[in-house]
């Protein structure tokens, strides 16, 4: 399948334009700036790039350096900046808000907190109506758990490998993903199970996934049937057979993995997980950290692409723009076991944070951000395709609206990943063309694709051009 790589790449992809001016970098230089990492900064923070980027500016979908460079952001702040970088709507609303009331806590009522309430519910389904706001996923996720416990009076939760759940001691156990993972105990009371990945894992083919693009894997089922479900339920009722007691508190899953790489699962796997778990007396807990908020395209919240409605949702990341809040949406008789005692958050659901969050969910109806990543998603994973029919390390493309992973492989057959070395060499290539993209999966073998919702198709032809480059570079160096 191997092409023989001549000398092609001649000149550099052309950046769209952007008539966006960043004001003067005045601040430390950056010599200055990677001293003060170094003494003062917890090593643990760690930093993309063999020169990490020093950013002062940013205006929707692009980011500014110090020294004024213009960089195109597909991680969008590790899938966070759901409307674009300092999107003027927001940007207004915070700031008016700054002048009126930053903080009374939740002792006092104040108008943003039952404004917002109201409005995010109203974007869930019944019985999805009662909120408890707080400042992160980890701690929107540690939450969830909690409840599930408290209201089922259980204790065991199961979560799929790969998964990311946060990284405080009580989600750790839910986080499968050995990287994130330290030598301290955690996970009582948690068991991982399969991971239902079509691409990577034991079965799968081309017809499983909600995405228009599927594995090159062949596939033999008739319509209607999906022996790779089929063979992953079995091994989620495997668990629930070996692994748990004959009552557990609930079941976790992303609807489509973050961290790990955008991993779809089977089309109709979660409907029967779901099914399964509350047989036993379980709640179901959809993460919703990285797909909400119509990051997906075709629906406003992940779950709704699997057909369910889950127990308890929880939302972070997008849900405010990159200020930092988070939340748990769940029933009303769910909520009612956490009220039994006191529970309480200092920050959650401060006047700001509110008041962003409702900014930011008119920001996305009102630019229709949506429709944007349905469209300009699904225009960027067929393109990508076509690099992946082109190149044989590029083993898969996959996703859905704009939450994308680009798995790359030695070879398609072995599935084997790229080395970490190539990769970065790659990755490197695309930051100084002017694109920058994450990275994800258990050997860090996938670039993760998740920008600003705001992204346009012009962008994306550049974004495709830059890799397609990157890509033709690396061949020439190894061939």
């Amino acid at each position: 399948r191997q092409q023989k790589w001549k000398s092609s790449v001649s000149t550099q992809p052309k950046m769209p334009p952007c008539d966006f001016v960043p004001e003067k970098y005045e601040s430390y230089p950056y010599e200055r700036m990677q001293k003060i990492r170094e003494q003062y900064v917890a090593p643990s923070l760690r930093m993309y790039y063999k020169r990490p980027l020093l950013l002062h500016q940013g205006h929707m979908q692009w980011l500014f350096d110090y020294e004024g460079r213009r960089y195109l952001d597909l991680f969008a702040g590790i899938v966070t900046v759901s409307v674009g970088h300092c999107h003027p709507k927001v940007t207004m609303a915070t700031q008016k808000q700054l002048a009126r009331l930053w903080h009374t806590t939740n002792i006092y009522m104040h108008p943003s907190i039952h404004e917002y309430a109201e409005k995010l519910t109203s974007f869930l389904p019944d019985p999805l109506k009662v909120v408890y706001i707080t400042n992160s996923g980890s701690e929107a996720n540690d939450l969830a758990m909690f409840m599930a416990r408290l209201h089922t009076r259980n204790f065991d939760i199961i979560s799929l490998r790969g998964a990311y759940h946060g990284g405080s001691p009580y989600t750790l156990g839910l986080t499968s993903l050995g990287p994130y993972k330290h030598g301290v105990a955690n996970g009582f009371g948690c068991t991982t199970t399969m991971l239902p990945d079509v691409f990577r894992g034991p079965w799968g083919g081309s017809h499983c996934r909600d995405s228009p693009v599927q594995t090159v894997r062949k596939c033999s089922c008739p319509k209607g049937v999906c022996h790779a479900k089929d063979q992953y339920i079995e091994q989620f009722k495997d668990t629930l057979n070996t692994s748990v007691p004959k009552t557990v508190a609930g079941f976790i899953a992303e609807p489509i993995q973050g961290v790990n790489g955008a991993v779809q699962y089977p089309r109709n796997f979660l409907k029967e997980a779901y099914q399964l778990v509350r047989e036993r007396g379980g709640v179901c807990i959809s993460d919703e950290v990285q797909t909400g908020f119509g990051r997906t395209g075709s629906h406003f919240w992940g779950f709704q692409t699997h057909d369910v409605v889950p127990d308890i949702v929880t939302l972070a990341k997008g849900i405010g723009n990159g200020f930092p809040m988070a939340a748990v949406v769940t029933t009303k008789e769910i909520a009612g076991s956490l009220a039994q005692n006191l529970h309480f958050n200092t920050f959650g659901g401060n006047p700001l944070a509110c008041v962003v969050g409702a900014a930011v969910l008119d920001a996305i109806e009102e630019d229709d951000l949506q429709k944007n990543s349905k469209d300009v998603g699904t225009y960027m994973l067929l393109e990508l395709a076509k690099l992946r029919d082109k190149f044989e390390i590029i083993g898969d493309v996959r996703g859905k609206g704009l939450m994308i992973g680009v798995e790359m492989v030695t070879d398609k057959d072995s599935r084997c990943p790229l080395p970490a070395e190539e990769i970065g060499q790659i990755w490197e290539d695309c930051k100084d063309m002017g694109v920058l993209i994450g990275r994800g999966g258990l050997y860090s073998q996938t670039f993760r694709i998740k920008p600003p919702m705001c992204i346009t198709k012009k962008d994306v032809d550049f974004a495709v051009e830059v890799f397609h480059t990157a890509l033709q570079r690396h061949m020439e160096r190894t061939s």
